[in-house]
């Protein structure tokens, strides 16, 4: 196996080189997702299939809800999207992957839900993912004037509520497949 980082704009890969390919989480940071799938689709073996997964961060909800965790939380979505991004694209991966050339597209669902009854769930996605992605973008949110200091920090420490006793989470992740 070789481990290769290379531009997805710009794959050094003759045409039709793979007989799958699997996007996870790519999507939501590029302007032109369409033509990134479809750069894909040329280095895809006749017959070949993509897997692309996405989340939507509109499809997030929790308890409990106060103004400054959706602040927070907003902050993330509306950070991607003055970087050029998209991060509610979860509910696009059928229309992106069609437009791309796929055919014989299924898109699939896949909730995650936490509460304290599953505290795998608490510790490896609220805790060590989803609060964390939203810490990431805290000095960018508060340059860009989205959201001051204050709030956010607010905001994190209830995030981290929604990973307590009685708190809960759901997030919508959407996996989309296609084939050439």
């Amino acid at each position: 196996m070789e481990f290769r980082v290379e531009s997805i704009f710009d794959l050094p890969f003759e045409n039709e080189s793979f007989d799958h390919v699997f996007v996870c989480f790519v999507l939501e940071h590029l302007k032109e997702p369409v033509q990134a799938l479809a750069n894909l689709r040329r280095v895809l073996k006749k017959g070949g299939n993509i897997t692309v997964i996405e989340g939507d961060h509109g499809s997030c909800f929790f308890h409990p809800e106060t103004e400054d965790a959706v602040k927070a939380w907003n902050s993330l979505v509306d950070v991607q999207v003055r970087l050029g991004g998209n991060s509610l694209i979860g509910r696009q991966v059928y229309p992106l992957i069609k437009k791309a050339g796929f055919t014989d597209i299924t898109v699939s669902p896949r909730m995650v839900y936490s509460d304290s009854s599953r505290p795998h769930m608490e510790e490896g996605f609220v805790r060590r993912t989803i609060i964390p992605m939203v810490e990431g973008v805290r000095e960018c949110a508060i340059e860009m004037g989205i959201i001051d200091a204050e709030s956010f920090d607010r905001g994190i420490e209830d995030l981290h509520r929604t990973a307590a006793e009685y708190g809960t989470f759901n997030y919508m992740f959407l996996k989309g497949v296609g084939k050439k």
